[in-house]
């Protein structure tokens, strides 16, 4: 591989070096980019297009046919795909009656022989030069700064996977939407698959508040350290977290154990009541635990624990009156009905002093919960995603299962995970508070609550994901169910009189 500040210059040795290119280059790409094939007969135009395609629908046998007679395919799978062949075309306007522009915002569009349409492509092309045949192809990539730098991520990350002699490997996505952190499942030959972690350092980003930037504030994973300190905490515990196989701490890179993905709801995404219940008992033993404010990992890295303080808990329960509230009513909130919002949430903080805190996994819910069936006891549940864990007030991670902001889980099914899990802690701890414990749940569970019911507005209203206003009921149900705790009385008075419940 070389480059320059404009070109990258892939060389490509054989059939399965095209192959695995080109799952490099889809997990590079995203909707909005169309992707220029040029280059002689034979060169491999089609052998690229049809890789990446395979690539994307997660099957090396997906049927692609070549779209030289129909002039477009179009493959609806994680993202849209049209699949252009413009050597017929008589005009280069056919392009546009063929629904490139349509294709393109849901998704990526490639095309064999562009130079067909003329100056009728997107100027944010990206352009693919091939030469050679199948025995040895050159690649030259150009395009714009934004997917040379995703391409040259990709092509990093196979570079890690090489140096630990998994080169060949075939990668797969996995999982990314709401942050900029990705996950692969990497296949290796006559072994289990394993999941890698392609979390590269980010910026802090601007301020936004006091001199601090958001995840200043929120104390948010800014590199890998956090994910393998606390992976290893938990292991010590005797959870069930996944093992770190190999790392690039520098890189933001992690090849971890594959807990696999059987999780705690069914088919139909209703909870599994025994798999909750399981994982309320792993919160039971979970805040029986000692927590260390430092943990050091191999390598020199220590990693501090942070606390869920005033700042972050005020930060997030904002988003209600920032971004739920005018998205409910059609209005923007008024500075003084923010006010007393804000004024009611500390009033709630200052009770949570009493609370009693632990470790906080954060988002300690269905996405992020494992199912092990060949495991008992806690290790039943397999942990992921807890790389932004701090220390807080232990019914956060209860409220957090209970009210599950993905699936729906019944106030039955609500209620008994609480009774389960104070049960617990009663039997085993003689100063376990359980009416401290309900209190903190209420508060708690309301401030999860206006957090998530504000990001998902967030999510469609700023960053044009509006599949995330799917779940804004569900939230509604729960803070309708959490204000018949006596403690939240003025929050309730409030959504009320502002018409959110």
């Amino acid at each position: 591989m070389t480059t320059n500040s404009h070109t990258l210059t892939i060389e490509l040795e054989n059939e399965r070096a095209t192959e695995r290119f080109a799952q490099d280059l889809a997990l590079a790409v995203s909707p909005g980019d169309c992707i220029a094939l040029s280059g002689d007969l034979g060169a491999g135009k089609t052998t690229l297009a049809r890789a990446i395609i395979r690539s994307v629908a997660l099957d090396p046998n997906h049927e692609v046919p070549s779209p030289t007679f129909t002039l477009l395919q179009t493959y609806e799978l994680r993202f849209t795909i049209g699949h252009f062949d413009l050597y017929r075309i008589g005009d280069p306007d056919e392009v546009h009656e063929l629904g490139l522009e349509d294709i393109l915002e849901t998704g990526i569009a490639l095309i064999e022989w562009p130079e067909m349409a003329d100056d009728g492509l997107p100027s944010e092309l990206i352009k693919v030069k091939l030469s050679g045949s199948d025995e040895r192809r050159s690649l030259d990539i150009s395009g714009p700064i934004s997917f040379m730098e995703r391409l040259k991520r990709s092509l990093t990350i196979r570079k890690f996977l090489q140096s630990v002699d998994l080169g060949d490997s075939d990668r797969f996505f996995l999982l990314g939407d709401a942050s900029t952190r990705t996950y692969e499942r990497v296949l290796v030959s006559h072994s289990e698959p394993l999941i890698l972690m392609n979390s590269p350092r980010q910026s802090d980003g601007p301020i936004i508040k006091n001199g601090k930037t958001y995840s200043e504030i929120a104390h948010l994973a800014e590199d890998v350290v956090p994910f393998v300190a606390i992976a290893e905490l938990l292991a010590n515990y005797g959870l069930t977290s996944p093992k770190i196989l190999h790392a690039s701490i520098d890189d933001g890179i992690l090849l971890v154990e594959d807990l696999g993905d059987e999780k705690p709801i069914n088919d139909q995404n209703i909870p599994i009541s025994e798999r909750y219940l399981a994982a309320a008992e792993v919160l039971a033993f979970l805040h029986s635990q000692q927590v260390p404010d430092q943990l050091e990992i191999e390598g020199g890295f220590t990693h501090t624990l942070p606390y869920y303080d005033e700042d972050i808990m005020q930060m997030e329960i904002e988003l209600l009156p920032d971004w739920y509230l005018p998205y409910k009513t059609g209005n923007p909130t008024d500075k003084t009905s923010k006010n007393d919002f804000i004024s009611i949430w500390k009033a709630l903080f200052t009770r949570l002093e009493a609370a009693e805190t632990s470790l906080v996994l954060r988002d300690y819910h269905s996405p992020n919960i494992i199912w092990q069936s060949n495991e008992t006891g806690v290790k039943r549940i397999g942990l992921i995603d807890f790389q932004d864990a701090l220390i807080g007030p232990s019914a956060y991670d209860v409220a957090s299962l209970a009210q599950d902001a993905r699936v729906t889980v019944s106030e039955e099914l609500e209620q008994m995970l609480l009774e389960n899990y104070r049960s617990i802690r009663l039997q085993n701890e003689n100063d376990f508070n359980a009416n401290k414990f309900n209190d903190a749940y209420a508060i708690m569970a309301a401030q999860r609550a206006s957090k998530v019911i504000g990001i998902f507005v967030r999510l469609k209203e700023r960053d044009g994901k509006a599949h995330y206003l799917q779940h804004i009921p569900r939230i509604e149900e729960y803070l309708r169910r959490l204000c018949q705790y006596p403690v939240l009385a003025p929050l309730r008075d409030w959504l009320v009189k502002h018409q959110v419940l």
